[in-house]
């Protein structure tokens, strides 16, 4: 008996394990075919299907009026990109008369000459009185009928701008405050046109004139970028256009445009304290020449004369100053930056 027991343990041992592996992977193979065979699948699909698909017609409506308005919202970002896309090729070569009504001068070209004129003249008198050298007399004077007027109507022009990015975002937070209290777009402008600082009152002033002759808004607004070519008016003209066009909540697309001016705004201030130091060795490196020269006058001034009396001296002083306008442009490049 004894011998017979050994002989059936290892059998019956390895029976058991046997049928424990058949169970495990019987338990393996329904677990994985078990939602296929019973149906229990197909029918969390349908289930899943059927959650998805809109219940009612209203939610169907729902869908398709997104769906719309999607679709419009995406044309009209397209158009402006295209009309913005235009406007930045045409921008390339701004008239002269152009810069003068965007630098908020009510002048004709006739008085662009006048002033051109007067300034050439007093740069040529004060030139010969200066040197009395006849030929720094005539770059003188050069440069104040060509260049200076030209330099002030841009000088201007920017201040303006300046001027511009600083006052709209308040003017943006009346038009939120007006629409949230139920005012329709038009009277927030006219408010803004009334309320806020120059120049964004007469801009705004502007759009509710065009609308007096019969333009729609969304169109009236549209004329701001042209006349302030920056891009927070192109993006206060896309807004506008969308929501008159496309529908939505006007009052949350403006305050989250105010958020982006303001902090565009927080960020020119950023970059100009972080420039104001290669700036300010700027503009020591390029005075450094004329206080150097302006000592010596004082110092030595028979000395120093003979580059203003001399034709070799003259040659000198204008090959110094056009290396020195070389080395000004280059550092302003190294400086300027553009955000």
């Amino acid at each position: 008996m004894s011998g017979f027991e050994d002989f059936l343990t290892p059998q019956i041992t390895g029976i058991a394990v046997a049928v424990l592996v058949m169970l495990a992977v019987g338990g393996i193979i329904f677990s994985i075919f078990q939602p296929t065979l019973s149906g229990t699948k197909r029918r969390d699909q349908r289930m899943e299907a059927v959650a998805a698909r809109p219940q009612t017609e209203k939610q169907r409506k729902l869908i398709r009026d997104n769906d719309r308005r999607k679709k419009s919202i995406q044309d009209q970002l397209k158009d402006f990109e295209q009309r913005q896309k235009a406007k930045h090729d045409s921008q390339q070569k701004v008239s002269l008369k152009v810069k003068m009504e965007q630098a908020g001068l009510e002048w004709e070209m006739k008085h662009f000459v006048i002033f051109s004129i007067v300034c050439g003249i007093i740069f040529t008198i004060l030139s010969l009185i200066a040197t009395g050298n006849i030929w720094l007399t005539l770059a003188f004077g050069f440069v104040g009928f060509l260049g200076f007027p030209r330099w002030y109507v841009g000088n201007k022009r920017k201040r303006r701008f300046n001027q511009f990015l600083e006052e709209l975002p308040n003017g943006v937070d009346i038009i939120v405050r007006g629409v949230k209290a139920g005012l329709p777009l038009a009277d927030c402008i006219k408010v803004v046109a009334r309320e806020s600082r120059e120049p964004v009152a007469t801009e705004f002033r502007k759009i509710t004139e065009t609308q007096v002759m019969g333009v729609s808004l969304a169109e009236a607004v549209s004329k701001l970028p042209e006349r302030v070519p920056v891009a927070e008016a192109n993006f206060f003209a896309i807004v506008v256009a969308i929501q008159q066009k496309a529908g939505g909540g006007l009052a949350e697309a403006l305050a989250n445009l105010s958020k982006v001016l303001r902090g565009r705004k927080a960020l020119k201030g950023k970059i100009k304290a972080l420039s104001s130091e290669a700036k300010s060795s700027a503009m020591i490196i390029g005075a450094m020449p004329f206080g150097v020269g302006g000592i010596i006058f004082l110092i030595a001034p028979d000395y120093i004369l003979l580059l203003f009396t001399t034709t070799a001296g003259n040659i000198i002083i204008g090959g110094c100053l056009l290396w020195m306008f070389i080395g000004t442009m280059v550092m302003r490049h190294m400086i300027n930056f553009d955000f």
